[in-house]
């Protein structure tokens, strides 16, 4: 597996990745699917180029054989990195990778002298949160409502998110 930062040309097959590991059927095949909470795309292509765009963020990349099994999404936020949209391939799903792609997150923090990472889980969740509690993250006790916008998924109930966070200080998984 190798990792690499992402670029407009990769966007089409993100966009398959993101979409395939979260919504539908397909997605089923993971344990991140979020198919029985929400209706939808995941991502578009209009949204990874604004993100692969935006200042002071990148999507890293995991590939094998030059086809992307993972992804994740790191923007810079003051002392913070923000993680969103981890990414793995639903059937590499439970091999390690979404470990490396975090370590990966870790990594990209400290490079951009960030003391912390944050991310933004839906609460129902409940198998993720215990994840990434595993992680070293925990729950800051922040809620943030689920945003109402088609391009995020139709939710098919209530939705909040969980602010999670990590200190890299003593991080050492």
């Amino acid at each position: 597996m190798t990792f690499r930062v992402a670029t407009i040309d990769d966007i089409p097959s993100l966009n398959k990745l993101v979409n395939s590991a979260y919504r539908g059927e397909g997605s089923k095949q993971g344990w991140t699917t979020e198919a029985d909470l929400l209706d939808g795309i995941r991502t578009s292509e209009k949204s990874l180029r604004e993100m692969i765009e935006r200042p002071g963020a990148v999507i890293v990349l995991a590939e094998e054989d030059n086809e992307p099994k993972g992804c994740v999404y790191l923007e810079k936020q003051g002392d913070a990195l923000y993680l969103g949209m981890l990414t793995v391939c639903p059937n590499l799903q439970g091999k390690g990778l979404g470990s490396q792609l975090l370590k990966a997150a870790e990594e990209r923090a400290r490079e951009t002298g960030c003391e912390r990472i944050c991310m933004t889980v839906i609460t129902v969740r409940e198998e993720l949160i215990a994840y990434y509690k595993r992680k070293g993250y925990r729950d800051t006790g922040e809620r943030k409502p689920f945003p109402n916008d088609p391009k995020f998924g139709i939710p098919k109930r209530e939705l909040e998110f969980l602010v999670m966070e990590k200190e890299l200080s003593n991080a050492t998984d």
